[in-house]
């Protein structure tokens, strides 16, 4: 009963908010139709503004990944990380995931492929996949869309919380499995 009701509550719920939007701008008379194309021009403006951001974001990922860096630094870590039961295979995911979600999805994807899925390194993958947030990626594309140049606390405070995210999906992995 409670699952048949969750789900036509998030079925009905973004056409509910869309048929609200469009009611309350027409009892307080504003110029729908202008107002939209005004917010789509400002979203274009947005995303050509973002374009160097986001290529020099890509730019950093594929030259880290090519050098062969991560794996570097995952044959260092691994016997440290041993001691506290994470899978070496696990080590690349935390290193790609500050940088690009999309990358650390495709380790994430190489990690399920290669071990079983069921597997602890997949489990741990996975928690840390949903831990952590891409934190170049939005210093690069949400701060420059709105020209902030000054970044070094917000990327050290992304940064800590990164780790922290990693921590805490290695003790609740440890915990649960």
């Amino acid at each position: 009963m409670f699952q048949t009701i969750m789900n036509n509550l998030s079925l009905w719920a973004l056409p509910s908010i869309i048929l609200l939007i469009l009611t309350m701008g027409l009892v307080k008379k504003v110029p729908l139709y202008e107002v939209f194309t005004d917010g789509a021009k400002d979203g274009f403006k947005v995303a050509v503004n973002i374009i160097p951001y986001l290529v020099a974001i890509i730019v950093g990922i594929s030259m880290f990944r090519a050098c062969g860096i991560i794996e570097w630094i995952g044959q260092i870590c691994a016997p440290m990380l041993a001691i506290f039961n994470v899978p070496a295979d696990t080590i690349p995911i935390m290193i790609v995931r500050s940088l690009s979600g999309s990358a650390a999805l495709g380790v994430f994807s190489d990690i399920a492929n290669s071990t079983d899925v069921n597997s602890y390194a997949v489990k741990l993958a996975a928690i840390m996949v949903g831990s952590s947030e891409t934190t170049f990626y939005v210093l690069a594309v949400y701060f420059g869309a709105v020209g902030i140049s000054k970044l070094r606390y917000a990327l050290l405070v992304g940064l800590l919380a990164d780790i922290i995210g990693i921590v805490a999906a290695i003790l609740v992995c440890n915990l649960m499995f």
